[in-house]
């Protein structure tokens, strides 16, 4: 799948949102990606992750499990997971950290991947590779995160390398450093990081 047909993809569900959008990581953006317009279509969400799940193991090979943080990349995780023939599991917010529950675990000598809808700073990706690190033994290992689109256009820094369906280079501005006409619109928060836990 060309980086095309995945925006595409997601113009076409009505994810690719222009105005006054306060991100996940507090900064301001004049675009969101709306990844749930297009995860309520299981066709076009199978299509996008059957794509990451074959570019991942292209470059990866064989991943055991698909660790993804709660809310936002529990479903593109399990889809990836699906077409990887591998095991999906999340981390989720506990005392505002993220952190391995349910009783999930990861094997001894697991190939690990994370996946994530959208990565803008990198930061969700960071605090779920923070909370994978005590279940990390026997040579488990993270090989790589993986995610439908970077929109930092290549300029996160996780640790681990990244692999992306689309890169893109969206502009995005701290609250006090606004361009005027972002700054004549009200701002809207779209995002999960706001959940309660």
């Amino acid at each position: 799948m060309t980086q095309d047909e995945v925006l595409d993809e997601f113009r076409q569900a009505g994810a690719l949102l222009q105005g006054h959008f306060i991100l996940t990581s507090g900064l301001r953006s004049p675009i969101f990606l709306q990844k749930m317009f297009v995860f309520q279509d299981p066709k076009r969400t199978e299509r996008l992750c059957k794509a990451l799940a074959e570019k991942v193991e292209a470059q990866f090979g064989k991943i055991d499990v698909v660790v993804s943080p709660a809310v936002g990349g529990i479903v593109p995780g399990y889809e990836t997971a699906r077409h990887l023939g591998a095991k999906a599991i999340f981390v989720e917010r506990e005392h505002g950290k993220f952190a391995l529950r349910r009783g999930f675990e990861i094997e001894p000598g697991a190939r690990v991947l994370t996946v994530e809808d959208i990565i803008t700073t990198g930061l969700s990706v960071r605090e779920t590779l923070d909370a994978l690190t005590e279940h990390l033994t026997g040579g488990a290992e993270i090989v790589a995160s993986a995610c439908l689109i970077d929109r930092s256009g290549g300029k996160a820094d996780v640790g681990v390398p990244i692999v992306a369906l689309a890169t893109m280079d969206i502009p995005s501005y701290s609250p006090d450093a606004l361009p005027p006409e972002l700054a004549a619109m009200p701002a809207v928060k779209p995002g999960s990081r706001g959940l309660k836990a």
